[in-house]
């Protein structure tokens, strides 16, 4: 029997509440519609005069109901590289792990497409990665038509004028050959998409600091070639209904550059804003909507931040502003493609016009980066948190009703399109939450190849022994570990991995002194690089995306060597007659802990764990040294 609809009341009318509403078009092959969709793509017959002209793009021809293969977006790019020589060339970076070629497409006023010379140009280099999730085409299409209009059309051949515009039609280019109408449940359009996974189903959203697939480092390669002075990660939204179409983030935390931060908050947001703004059916909000609570969207939203697992959080570490740009799933694809290059035509602009500010911005934080080894009692950010100041902005969203759902027995949402014009509470402000005195270098023995290749993978500069050293260095002593159950990204972290059940969760890492020794060829990074907010990122166990954290010293955690119970048992009483500290502190423990007082091998193992035997296993010694100074480090 179906259970009547409860309708609740608030804010004087309806409950509003932030949910996914499910929607698809039909189209071709596509899916079917699971709801009507607050936009929908207009027929053949309607399609605009210009979008069957020579130059349309794919997506344009067939009036925004598809996006095209990739065979089919390189052929157009080659045709424009063909048509304007002199000022568009494809480049190939790298390999997907299917063995397909990755390309940046770079569109350059005088035909230099150098960037060495670029940057000795002061020319300001823009990089946009597209289909990252190829779900969320929107980046490419919006790109293809952009540059078409850059250097074909001519109708924004202006913001070429000094920025140099590159951009990566597919980055994600096996899940992008994976198509379906069935990808991407919550999504208006277009009719056949890829798949969110690469080819071994890894998210390379994930990826930037473990740099586990060969695209990521594909991609770091050419990352750090171009070096670009801004970089753009397009993406589709999940999560709640609301009238923008247009969502961006600029990380502005005091993580940042100092004089980066200002020029984002004060110059960059309100610049990008408006252009999107300004355009008929289009409304741009200048934060990723993420709410507190998907119950209950009148509670307002949280503060974002994203760890350098994420596009986002990585250009931070590279003294680059980056922004995340989420276009609204429900928005029609038409809306959705064309609010995605108002958003990239509003940056270039913007490029061109700050450009020097940009440059000398960036060039301000490599410099802060390359002094961070020598300020030994400075607090260097690992995480952060917010911190605790809310901000009433205005919301625009539509109002919604909720009734209880005879399926899921849950509260189920169904949105209206009646506008909801409010101001809600924003979780705006950021603050620093754990820190690390940084040392001047890190030494990682030459037998952790892994990590020491994926410190190369970033470019991280370093030096290398060339005979085996001996000395006191500052480490860690770890424990408390707990990993994750269901993998995440192929891995079991000591951190939550988006997990539903069994997360993981980080124990602890006490620093300590210890005599170590370090093989011949074992890497030495130091601190007076631009690049060593990665290198204290990847190195320092604390840290969200660290080594450590991801599950590449889990070794350290393992007990190679164990006591018989007949050897330990004569060891303890050994160890009890000649250490009454120690056998009162047993005594004590199995009077007041039940659990280990039943556990019998835990009350041998508090013997053998103390005892030479026991230590010599090592466990939860972190291997990495933190050195103050190089003196008697034997370089190469």
């Amino acid at each position: 029997m179906a259970m009547k609809p409860v309708q609740l009341s608030f804010l004087g009318n309806v409950v509003l509440f932030s949910c996914v509403a499910l929607h698809a078009q039909t189209t071709g092959d596509s899916a079917p519609p699971l709801f009507s969709s607050q936009g929908t793509l207009r027929a053949d017959a309607q399609c605009d005069a210009n979008e069957k002209t020579e130059w349309a793009t794919p997506t344009e021809k067939d009036c925004y109901r598809t996006t095209p293969d990739y065979a089919e977006t390189m052929e157009y790019l080659r045709r424009v590289e063909k048509a304007a020589p002199r000022q568009v060339k494809i480049l190939p970076f790298g390999k997907t792990g299917e063995g397909r070629e990755l390309n940046i497409v770079v569109a350059s006023r005088d035909g230099d497409f150098d960037p060495t010379s670029l940057h000795a140009k002061k020319r300001p280099i823009l990089l946009v990665q597209n289909a990252i999730h190829p779900g969320e085409m929107d980046g490419k299409d919006a790109s293809l038509a952009l540059l078409r209009d850059m250097v074909i059309t001519k109708t924004q051949a202006k913001l070429m004028e000094r920025a140099v515009f590159v951009f990566i039609p597919v980055f994600n280019l096996d899940g992008h050959e994976r198509r379906s109408a069935y990808n991407r449940i919550n999504q208006n359009g277009p009719a056949v998409i890829g798949w969110r996974g690469n080819g071994s189903n890894l998210n390379l959203n994930r990826d930037y600091m473990k740099a586990d697939t060969p695209e990521m480092h594909a991609f770091l390669a050419m990352f750090h070639r171009w070096l670009p002075d801004f970089y753009v990660d397009d993406h589709v939204t999940d999560g709640a209904d609301y009238q923008y179409d247009v969502t961006f983030t600029l990380d502005e935390g005091p993580d940042v550059a100092p004089g980066t931060r200002r020029w984002i908050h004060d110059v960059a947001t309100p610049a990008l804003q408006h252009p999107v703004d300004v355009q008929p059916g289009h409304l741009a909000s200048p934060t990723y909507i993420n709410a507190i609570d998907g119950n209950d969207l009148a509670k307002g939203f949280g503060f974002n931040y994203s760890p350098p697992r994420f596009s986002n959080g990585y250009t931070i570490l590279e003294g680059r502003p980056g922004m995340l740009v989420e276009m609204h799933m429900l928005k029609d694809y038409r809306t959705r493609v064309t609010g995605n290059y108002f958003l990239l035509a509003g940056l270039l602009e913007l490029m061109n016009r700050d450009a020097d500010t940009l440059i000398a911005l960036n060039a301000k934080a490599d410099e802060e980066a390359k002094k961070i080894g020598s300020e030994h009692d400075a607090k260097f950010p690992l995480t952060l948190d917010w911190d605790g100041k809310e901000a009433m902005l205005p919301f625009k969203g539509y109002k919604y009703t909720r009734s209880l759902s005879e399926v899921s027995g849950a509260m189920w949402v169904d949105y209206s399109h009646d506008k909801w014009d409010t101001t809600l509470p924003y979780h705006m402000g950021g603050k620093v939450g754990l820190t690390v005195a940084p040392p001047a270098a890190y030494i990682v023995p030459a037998q952790w190849t892994h990590v020491i290749d994926i410190l190369a993978a970033h470019q991280v500069e370093m030096s290398f022994t060339k005979a085996p050293w001996s000395a006191t260095v500052e480490s860690y002593r770890c424990g408390g570990m707990t990993w994750q159950d269901p993998p995440f990204e192929g891995r079991h972290p000591t951190f939550n991995g988006e997990a539903i059940r069994s997360p993981g969760k980080y124990g602890e890492c006490k620093l300590v002194k210890e005599d170590r020794t370090f093989p011949a060829g074992s890497a030495v990074v130091k601190l007076n690089q631009r690049l060593s907010r990665v290198a204290i990122h990847w190195l320092e166990p604390d840290a969200p995306d660290s080594a450590l954290q991801w599950g590449l010293f889990d070794s350290i955690f393992e007990q190679k060597e164990y006591g018989e119970d007949y050897v330990v048992e004569k060891l303890a009483r050994e160890m009890m007659k000649s250490d009454p500290k120690l056998k009162a502190e047993f005594e004590t423990k199995v009077a007041s802990d039940p659990a280990f007082a039943s556990n019998s091998a835990a009350r041998l193992a508090f013997f053998y764990d103390r005892s030479p035997w026991g230590k010599a296993n090592r466990v939860g010694e972190y291997p990495i040294g933190r050195l103050e100074n190089l003196d008697g480090v034997p370089l190469k």
